[in-house]
């Protein structure tokens, strides 16, 4: 091998990088600075006194480290995104947690509110014993009857049932079924659960009737929902 190849070889060996680089560079359309220009111009010269033999293996291994490089670029960047990705779903989880907290509490502050009103609104209701017997009821005397018994906030309810099963008639009968009074209880016997005065005490006829949604449908606004959907409770 002559002096020229071996120091050829030696120099490019040593900016084996920097040579296929620049002459990676020139080939792919980069802008060369003057002085780039002058070091790819050397880089190049020192490339060509390479044996040709090991020209390929210098290239080969400039353009691995650059595929090297530019992995371990995209998995910092992916790495960085993905953590950025993680606190970010953090975040959300703890705001949407947080949220579902608070909307569990205040429907629970509402429910406790709306059993204690209900219960107040009761406690002030009159029993169907404390009202005095008469030989005839009016169709507002036994309304007036009726509101003094059924809690405020489910009077409206009630009222509306009533309406629709006996116009607020307490002897009205059903000529076809026999069906009876103002909730038109079938048989009609069914009043004497709540007094034995009930063919002559609408305010009888009411405690059965009030005692009956509350049973059956939780509240007469439960009674009239159902009533609504089925035109029967």
């Amino acid at each position: 091998m002559s002096r020229i190849s071996v120091r050829g070889f030696a120099v490019a060996s040593a900016t084996a990088v920097t040579a296929v680089g620049s002459v990676v560079g020139v080939a792919s359309g980069s802008t060369a600075q003057p002085n780039d220009a002058e070091a790819t111009a050397a880089d190049t010269t020192l490339l060509a006194e390479i044996p040709a033999g090991q020209q390929a293996q210098v290239q080969t291994a400039s353009l691995t480290q650059q595929a090297d490089a530019q992995a371990i670029a995209a998995d910092a960047s992916a790495k960085k995104d993905a953590e950025e990705a993680a606190r970010k779903a953090a975040a959300e989880t703890a705001i949407a947690k947080k949220a579902d907290a608070e909307q569990a509490a205040k429907e629970a502050k509402e429910r406790a509110e709306t059993k204690a009103a209900e219960a107040a609104s009761r406690s002030d209701v009159r029993d169907s014993s404390s009202f005095p017997t008469q030989s005839s009821y009016s169709v507002a005397q036994i309304q007036a009857m009726a509101r003094q018994m059924v809690a405020g906030d489910q009077f409206q309810c009630f009222s509306n049932i009533v309406d629709h099963e006996s116009s607020w008639n307490y002897q009205a009968v059903n000529a076809s079924s026999g069906a009876y009074g103002l909730f038109q209880a079938l048989p009609a016997g069914k009043y004497a659960s709540a007094g034995a005065d009930w063919q002559t005490n609408p305010a009888t006829q009411i405690k059965w009737g009030l005692n009956y949604m509350n049973e059956r449908y939780h509240s007469p606004c439960g009674a009239w929902s159902f009533w609504q959907a089925n035109h029967w409770y």
